[in-house]
């Protein structure tokens, strides 16, 4: 979905150029119609670019990096701190110091100085300074903020730099070309588009163009820092719970080893036991001694030897068996006599 409406821009007066003896033919591609000598820009091409921009500007912003405002212009200085203060990206709307980019160890130096004079203003040495000479430190601290206060936060060259007018802005367009720095820019018909990355075409001289314009880009910039802001708390989220991860597992190692330890504790008393058998192998020489009863019960298993003498009469009533057998041998002899009378 676009971040603009066509009726907007167009109740804004972006479509507005230059009068067409001040057009510049590199803008040829953006220029939709000529009326009463006036150039008028083709707000569908508009549309396009703006949505390109602020897409560029939320990935710069979502990546930590700074995208540095340029608009000296009577009509864009207020719009452009008001917008751009509330996202805390570096913005210029005073002179633009020549060497800002290119010279930007020396403007760092002068940032540094302005610190220090804050500094001093609130050490107790400030009051043993003469009249005169806070008059001059103050000053010289007014001006620094005035031309410098902005992007005192820049700590490394821009990512970016969005300018309103590049007519206007030309040095900083010609320094950020010098140091391959991405230039988003506002064109007008007057103005020559070459070189400028991301080229935004509208009206450069209406305040309400301006400020719609620069509204959406801010709005693009404080989505990408919100997204940044998301993501680094999950990150932050993420780590903790790595962390807490392994002293967890490190916690639960050390409960299960806990646990596991205290049963061999346990057991190892309850080896104690073992040892203590050795010294109850004495009744094992008791039960030798109960196993002489045994013997006296082998002993006293002798008199059933004894008694197998006890059998002997039964041995003794063999031998009367003796007249049995002489009976047996009476027995034929009387047959024989039975036989000698038969003969007879």
């Amino acid at each position: 979905m676009p971040r603009t409406e066509f009726k907007q821009l167009l109740d804004a007066g972006v479509h507005f150029g230059h009068l067409k003896r001040k057009w510049n033919p590199n803008m040829a591609p953006y220029i939709f119609m000529e009326k009463n000598g006036i150039h008028i820009i083709d707000l569908q091409k508009t549309i396009v670019k703006i949505d390109e921009a602020a897409a560029a500007l939320k990935s710069i912003a979502k990546s930590g990096r700074k995208v540095l405002f340029v608009a000296t212009k009577k009509q864009a200085k207020t719009i452009v701190s008001e917008h751009i203060k509330e996202t805390n990206m570096p913005y210029i709307t005073e002179r633009w110091s020549a060497g800002t980019l290119t010279n930007f160890p020396t403007i760092r130096k002068a940032v540094k100085k302005m610190t220090s004079i804050d500094k001093m203003m609130k050490d107790t040495s400030w009051d043993n300074l003469s009249k005169r000479e806070k008059l001059q430190i103050t000053r010289q601290r007014a001006k620094l903020d005035k031309v410098l206060g902005s992007i005192a936060d820049l700590s490394r060259l821009p990512a970016a730099l969005f300018v309103v007018d590049v007519m206007k802005e030309k040095i900083a367009v010609r320094e950020a070309q010098r140091l391959n720095i991405p230039v988003f820019a506002m064109v007008d018909t007057n103005s020559n588009p070459q070189g400028i990355e991301f080229v935004i075409p509208a009206n450069d001289d209406a305040s309400q163009s301006i400020d719609l314009i620069i509204g959406v880009m801010a709005e693009a910039v404080k989505e990408g820092l919100s997204e940044r802001k998301i993501e680094r708390e999950k990150e932050g989220g993420d780590e903790k719970q790595q962390k807490q991860q392994p002293a967890r597992q490190k916690r639960g190692s050390r409960k299960a080893a806990a646990k596991e330890a205290e049963p061999v504790k346990e057991e190892a008393p309850k080896a104690e036991p073992v040892k203590e058998e050795a010294p109850k192998a004495g009744p094992v020489k008791e039960e030798a001694k109960e196993a002489e009863p045994v013997k006296e019960e082998a002993k006293e298993a002798e008199p059933v030897k004894e008694e197998a003498p006890k059998a002997e009469p039964v041995k003794e009533e063999a031998p009367k068996a003796g007249p049995v057998k002489e009976e047996a041998k009476e027995a034929p002899v009387a047959k024989e006599k039975k036989d000698e009378e038969a003969e007879n």
